[in-house]
């Protein structure tokens, strides 16, 4: 078994990380080899003399396989913005193919069973004047799981993020439903509202969690390790 998919999200502080993670967590208590990926990340953080990204320290410390951190973060911007204007600060050019050609030598000599590349932010979101993070999904030709954060507005983000995906030629594999905000009225009406739009299986609904609440054990269907 080797799995490998491109986390995506309805927005940005929609809950890839946690997701990853859990799903990381879930394969792992499968006895499966597990890698997480942060290609890209915006937004930095200065420990004991090196520049970081808390995104792709989590991924790391819940993997199975122990990789260096610039191979699990290749590109790290300092500045917690879009990326475009983030490379832009520091003068740098984001490309697809340099960022897809970064996974690639790392997918090369990692053979997970179960390898997970987070994007950042949206969909769309750009990385120079003519592409998007989407186009990095792309080069990988890699099958999308989809964040969606559970709030209002949720369903048209998720739908259209879905038409995007699929105009790309990509498969959507599944969907999580991250609940990210406690307050959200209707919750399991806009679920239920989503199960009927969405052609994928939802994967598992993450309850909202408190600082330091693990998740729970039966979160996640069984289905997506047969998807």
């Amino acid at each position: 078994m080797k799995k490998r998919y491109f986390i995506a999200g309805t927005d940005t502080d929609v809950g890839k990380t946690h997701i990853t993670e859990a799903l990381l967590r879930a394969g792992q208590q499968r006895g499966l080899t597990t890698l997480g990926l942060k290609p890209l990340a915006a937004g930095a953080d200065l420990i004991d003399g090196h520049w970081s990204n808390d995104d792709a320290r989590r991924l790391l410390a819940v993997s199975t396989l122990k990789l260096p951190y610039e191979q699990v973060n290749p590109v790290l911007l300092r500045a917690a913005l879009a990326p475009h204007l983030a490379a832009d600060m520091e003068q740098r050019r984001l490309t697809a193919q340099r960022l897809a050609g970064f996974c690639r030598g790392t997918l090369m000599t990692q053979q997970a069973q179960l390898t997970l590349i987070e994007g950042a932010g949206g969909w769309r979101v750009p990385l120079n004047n003519r592409e998007t993070l989407a186009d990095v999904a792309i080069e990988l030709n890699l099958d999308v799981i989809l964040v969606v954060g559970m709030r209002l507005g949720c369903l048209n983000h998720s739908l259209l993020t879905i038409e995007a995906i699929q105009r790309d030629g990509l498969r959507l594999a599944g969907w999580v439903a991250n609940c990210i905000d406690p307050q959200m009225t209707s919750l399991d009406a806009n679920i239920q509202s989503l199960i009927s739009r969405i052609p994928a299986p939802l994967l598992g609904t993450m309850p909202f969690l408190g600082v330091g609440e693990a998740a729970p054990a039966a979160w996640l269907d069984d289905r997506f390790f047969d998807i």
